[in-house]
Protein backbone atom coordinates (compact mmCIF):
# COMPACT_ATOMS: atom_id res chain seq x y z
CA UNK A 1 0.00 0.00 0.00
CA UNK A 2 2.87 2.33 -0.71
CA UNK A 3 0.60 4.27 -3.08
CA UNK A 4 -1.25 5.73 -0.09
CA UNK A 5 -0.60 9.29 1.07
CA UNK A 6 -1.83 10.61 4.42
CA UNK A 7 -1.77 14.40 4.39
CA UNK A 8 -3.49 17.40 5.95
CA UNK A 9 -6.95 17.95 4.51
CA UNK A 10 -7.45 20.87 2.13
CA UNK A 11 -10.66 22.82 1.59
CA UNK A 12 -10.96 21.12 -1.80
CA UNK A 13 -11.23 17.76 0.03
CA UNK A 14 -14.41 18.78 1.86
CA UNK A 15 -16.92 17.28 -0.62
CA UNK A 16 -15.19 13.87 -0.40
CA UNK A 17 -14.87 14.05 3.40
CA UNK A 18 -18.52 15.00 3.91
CA UNK A 19 -19.62 12.27 1.49
CA UNK A 20 -17.77 9.71 3.63
CA UNK A 21 -19.26 11.15 6.84
CA UNK A 22 -22.74 10.72 5.33
CA UNK A 23 -22.14 7.24 3.89
CA UNK A 24 -23.57 5.07 6.65
CA UNK A 25 -26.90 4.79 8.50
CA UNK A 26 -25.87 7.14 11.33
CA UNK A 27 -24.17 9.70 9.09
CA UNK A 28 -27.06 9.72 6.66
CA UNK A 29 -29.26 11.03 9.50
CA UNK A 30 -26.97 13.82 10.66
CA UNK A 31 -24.90 15.00 7.68
CA UNK A 32 -25.90 17.26 4.76
CA UNK A 33 -23.54 16.78 1.82
CA UNK A 34 -25.68 19.11 -0.32
CA UNK A 35 -24.77 22.16 1.78
CA UNK A 36 -21.04 22.49 2.51
CA UNK A 37 -21.38 25.88 4.25
CA UNK A 38 -21.25 24.57 7.85
CA UNK A 39 -18.41 22.21 6.96
CA UNK A 40 -16.42 25.02 5.35
CA UNK A 41 -16.85 27.16 8.46
CA UNK A 42 -15.77 24.27 10.69
CA UNK A 43 -12.79 23.55 8.42
CA UNK A 44 -11.60 27.15 8.82
CA UNK A 45 -11.74 26.81 12.61
CA UNK A 46 -9.84 23.50 12.45
CA UNK A 47 -6.99 24.70 10.23
CA UNK A 48 -6.35 27.67 12.52
CA UNK A 49 -6.23 25.58 15.71
CA UNK A 50 -2.72 24.20 16.36
CA UNK A 51 -4.16 21.29 18.37
CA UNK A 52 -6.19 19.91 15.46
CA UNK A 53 -5.07 17.54 12.73
CA UNK A 54 -7.68 16.86 10.05
CA UNK A 55 -6.13 14.42 7.59
CA UNK A 56 -7.14 12.56 4.48
CA UNK A 57 -5.83 9.36 2.98
CA UNK A 58 -5.37 9.67 -0.77
CA UNK A 59 -4.89 6.85 -3.25
CA UNK A 60 -4.55 7.41 -7.01
CA UNK A 61 -5.62 11.04 -6.56
CA UNK A 62 -8.86 10.18 -4.72
CA UNK A 63 -9.68 10.85 -1.06
CA UNK A 64 -10.41 7.41 0.39
CA UNK A 65 -10.24 8.01 4.14
CA UNK A 66 -10.21 10.68 6.82
CA UNK A 67 -9.90 11.28 10.53
CA UNK A 68 -9.49 14.14 12.96
CA UNK A 69 -6.88 14.06 15.70
CA UNK A 70 -7.18 16.52 18.58
CA UNK A 71 -4.30 17.13 20.99
CA UNK A 72 -5.53 17.93 24.50
CA UNK A 73 -3.17 19.22 27.21
CA UNK A 74 -4.40 18.34 30.68
CA UNK A 75 -3.71 18.23 34.38
CA UNK A 76 -4.93 14.71 35.16
CA UNK A 77 -2.54 11.76 34.89
CA UNK A 78 0.27 13.98 36.18
CA UNK A 79 -0.21 16.67 33.54
CA UNK A 80 -0.49 14.25 30.65
CA UNK A 81 -1.32 15.35 27.15
CA UNK A 82 -3.78 13.07 25.40
CA UNK A 83 -5.12 12.82 21.90
CA UNK A 84 -8.65 12.15 20.75
CA UNK A 85 -9.41 10.44 17.45
CA UNK A 86 -12.71 11.48 15.84
CA UNK A 87 -14.54 11.14 12.56
CA UNK A 88 -12.75 8.06 11.26
CA UNK A 89 -14.22 7.22 7.87
CA UNK A 90 -13.12 4.90 5.09
CA UNK A 91 -14.55 5.07 1.57
CA UNK A 92 -16.91 2.15 0.88
CA UNK A 93 -14.65 0.70 -1.81
CA UNK A 94 -11.64 0.71 0.55
CA UNK A 95 -13.24 -0.98 3.56
CA UNK A 96 -11.39 -4.16 4.47
CA UNK A 97 -8.26 -3.08 2.57
CA UNK A 98 -6.15 -2.24 5.64
CA UNK A 99 -6.58 1.49 5.12
CA UNK A 100 -8.32 1.96 8.48
CA UNK A 101 -5.40 0.29 10.21
CA UNK A 102 -2.95 2.58 8.43
CA UNK A 103 -4.94 5.69 9.39
CA UNK A 104 -5.15 4.67 13.04
CA UNK A 105 -1.45 3.77 13.12
CA UNK A 106 -0.71 7.22 11.70
CA UNK A 107 -2.83 8.81 14.46
CA UNK A 108 -1.08 6.83 17.20
CA UNK A 109 2.36 7.73 15.84
CA UNK A 110 1.41 11.40 15.52
CA UNK A 111 0.17 11.26 19.12
CA UNK A 112 3.53 9.90 20.23
CA UNK A 113 5.28 12.63 18.24
CA UNK A 114 3.15 15.18 20.14
CA UNK A 115 4.25 13.58 23.45
CA UNK A 116 0.78 12.30 24.26
CA UNK A 117 0.57 9.66 26.96
CA UNK A 118 -2.90 8.45 26.05
CA UNK A 119 -4.89 8.08 22.84
CA UNK A 120 -8.64 7.83 23.16
CA UNK A 121 -11.62 7.59 20.88
CA UNK A 122 -15.34 7.04 21.09
CA UNK A 123 -17.52 4.98 18.83
CA UNK A 124 -21.30 4.88 18.63
CA UNK A 125 -22.64 1.95 20.65
CA UNK A 126 -24.26 0.48 17.51
CA UNK A 127 -20.98 0.22 15.57
CA UNK A 128 -20.00 -3.25 16.77
CA UNK A 129 -17.74 -3.95 13.78
CA UNK A 130 -15.80 -0.77 14.56
CA UNK A 131 -15.48 -1.81 18.20
CA UNK A 132 -13.87 -5.11 17.19
CA UNK A 133 -11.56 -3.22 14.82
CA UNK A 134 -10.41 -0.80 17.55
CA UNK A 135 -9.87 -3.61 20.05
CA UNK A 136 -7.82 -5.53 17.48
CA UNK A 137 -5.57 -2.46 17.22
CA UNK A 138 -5.02 -2.42 20.99
CA UNK A 139 -7.69 0.02 22.16
CA UNK A 140 -9.54 -0.98 25.31
CA UNK A 141 -13.25 -0.36 25.95
CA UNK A 142 -12.51 1.09 29.39
CA UNK A 143 -15.09 3.86 29.81
CA UNK A 144 -18.74 4.58 29.33
CA UNK A 145 -19.32 7.77 27.33
CA UNK A 146 -22.05 10.36 27.74
CA UNK A 147 -23.17 13.22 25.52
CA UNK A 148 -25.69 16.02 25.56
CA UNK A 149 -26.96 17.63 22.37
CA UNK A 150 -27.09 21.43 22.55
Amino acid sequence: MSDLEIRPAAASDLPAIVAMLADDPLGAQRESPGDLTPYTEAFERLVHDPNQRLVVAVRAGAVVGTLQLTIVPGLSRRGATRSIIEGVRIHTEERGSGLGTQLLEWAVEESRRQNCRLVQLTSDATRTDAHRFYERLGFEASHLGFKMSL
